[in-house]
């Protein structure tokens, strides 16, 4: 294969410019101090994106424990007496089992019997939840309550929150939370995270002992070089992490996105868009999501999808592509016609360099998740 030089990223890249109008969190100076290189914007507030480099983050999540300032992950509480039902309509899983335990993208979070938690993706849905209730005339209260969601992620981080809230924090199940103590308040505590290292979800709903409970999980870490950490592209890819606007859209239903695990088809529940996706289970999807490895040249993050081809027929699109240092072979997500989406089907990517050839690979890709 003719190896040609690595695609160059833009050379200039805007910055972001950080004003009043900018929803920081309790633990920006935490992170600023430290010297984050990059932010975006997420659910209208900072996310950190870049704190050492792309490469050299990827490799401290997985060998060692970081804390993530998530606080984007913004909650929309459901609370009164419909709060069940409109939980149950704005979601086609079935909620009725639903005690005190988490549902997944968005993470669903039953808190008590008439209160739910849902943590969104970036999206407005505080709006359409809102829009509902009125139209149905449904007795809840819906707003988005004071919470600041701190991630501790990596191979490290049941050590670190251990240290810190006790010996009870390594019963707690994934996907599971329990109420842990830390100075004397109750922290909701989630063993979750974006990322395939392990880790835990602490729902900070106190900014000042927030900002305590933060110094003290950096202390705890420090002999298992822990620092600020955050999403990070390389990780995420490689552990078939989608992310919402990127890698699937509002033109897209949970059986596109090779999540119908998540969808209770056969369920007597009252949801929206339980019907239509009823419909297109019977009918059958035209495309999926997969993943692929592309051949040629370490590939910057695309900001837009790369055709993907079959003998000159578009079949499909990258929606999100990096270079794995680890698998030493650009790794990406993306959506295929259906019948290109068995592993080992052979593309080609049309990238900003030119043509390479590309096959669709398992997801996760090779050694992403960790037990």
């Amino acid at each position: 294969m003719n190896y040609t030089p690595t695609i160059q990223p833009p050379k200039n890249s805007p910055q972001l410019a950080i004003t009043r109008r900018t929803r920081s969190t309790p633990f920006s100076s935490r992170v600023e101090d430290f010297g984050v290189q990059a932010y975006t914007i997420y659910n209208h507030m900072l996310l950190p994106t870049r704190i050492r480099g792309v490469e050299e983050d990827y490799f401290h999540l997985r060998n060692n424990v970081q804390l993530w300032d998530v606080s984007c992950q913004r909650q929309v509480e459901l609370c009164g007496p419909d709060a069940a039902r409109l939980a149950q309509l704005l979601t086609v899983r079935d909620l009725r089992k639903l005690e005190r335990f988490l549902l997944n993208d968005p993470v669903a979070i039953r808190v008590a019997e008439d209160r739910f938690w849902f943590s969104i993706s970036d999206l407005d849905i505080l709006l359409w939840a809102q829009g509902i209730a009125l139209g149905m005339k449904l007795d809840v209260k819906i707003f988005e309550p004071d919470i600041w969601p701190l991630a501790v992620q990596g191979p490290k981080a049941e050590d670190v929150v251990v240290a810190v809230f006790g010996e009870a924090a390594r019963k707690t199940k994934f996907f599971r939370f329990d109420t842990l103590e830390f100075l004397g308040h109750k922290f909701l505590v989630a063993r979750s995270g974006w990322s395939a290292q392990g880790g835990f979800e602490i729902y900070v709903d106190d900014a000042e002992i927030g900002v305590q409970l933060y110094d003290a999980l950096a202390e705890a870490g420090k002999q298992f070089d822990i620092g600020p950490g955050c999403p990070n592209l390389i990780e995420r890819i490689e552990a078939g992490l989608m992310t919402y606007g990127s890698d699937i859209t509002r033109a897209d239903t949970p059986l596109e996105a090779a999540m119908e695990q998540y969808v209770s088809l056969d369920a007597d529940i009252e949801a929206i868009g339980l019907d239509a996706i009823r419909a297109v289970a019977k009918r059958g999807i035209d495309r999926r999501v997969c993943g692929l490895t592309i051949d040629g040249p370490k590939v910057p993050a695309n900001r837009n999808p790369w055709p993907v081809k079959v003998g000159g027929k578009h079949i499909g699109s990258v929606t999100s592509a990096v270079w794995s240092p680890r698998l030493e072979t650009n790794v990406s997500l993306g959506q295929l016609a259906i019948d290109y989406t068995p592993v080992g089907t052979k593309v080609s990517v049309q990238t900003p360099a030119g043509e390479f050839s590309a096959q669709v690979s398992p997801v996760p890709f090779d050694g992403a998740t960790k037990k």
